[in-house]
């Protein structure tokens, strides 16, 4: 893989994946998907205030998500007010949800209808991937809700390169950075080509 490139005569953003490069980021976009919806930021119960009940529908979470990747992908608006941080996420962390989810949801669509089959079964497989400039935006910032969640598992801090790169190549942790890494390249692949 080589990268998002921008073609000038399509206007485009392409990218070649194997078929394992194209599972791969199927599944880490699945597993944001399904991380997503499985803690949903959902109303408070039954409300004493008329209107309040009425306003439910637009309403959601008002603590800080349990899931420590969820906590870091939606960070607490008003650190030192808790009923701004309160009322904040209780009017925007369901659409923000939603709208991780879409971008997530658009990598998946976008790799199964290029060519990339619900089971991957044959060895040299290649996917070509064409997006539109707002296409490749919000795969971009897929990326970086992907690259998040997995330094957030991973424990990454600034400056420890030299932790993971001392790591023996079987060790699980060791490949699970080299995605991390692989993510990043990919999305500043993107930014190159939207620029």
């Amino acid at each position: 893989m080589s990268g998002f490139e921008h073609h000038r005569k399509s206007d485009r953003v392409i990218a070649t994946f194997t078929g394992f490069e194209a599972d791969l980021l199927r599944s880490l976009a699945s597993q944001m998907v399904e991380l997503l919806r499985n803690e949903r930021a959902v109303p408070p119960g039954p409300t004493a205030d008329p209107f309040e009940a009425l306003m439910s529908e637009f309403s959601g979470a008002t603590t800080i998500p349990e899931d420590p990747v969820l906590a870091r992908l939606f960070p607490t608006a008003y650190v030192d007010d808790d009923e701004s941080a309160a009322d904040f996420r209780r009017f925007t962390e369901g659409s923000l949800r939603d709208g991780k989810a879409a971008a997530a949801g658009l990598i998946i669509d976008t790799l199964e209808d290029a060519g990339l089959p619900p089971e991957l079964s044959e060895d040299g497989l290649v996917i070509d991937v064409e997006l539109t400039r707002s296409e490749a935006e919000t795969w971009m910032r897929a990326f970086t809700d992907i690259r998040l969640a997995l330094a957030t598992r991973l424990g990454v801090e600034a400056g420890d390169e030299d932790y993971w790169h001392s790591l023996p190549d079987d060790d699980p942790r060791a490949q699970a950075h080299d995605i991390y890494e692989w993510v990043g390249y990919l999305q500043e692949s993107v930014v190159e080509a939207l620029t």
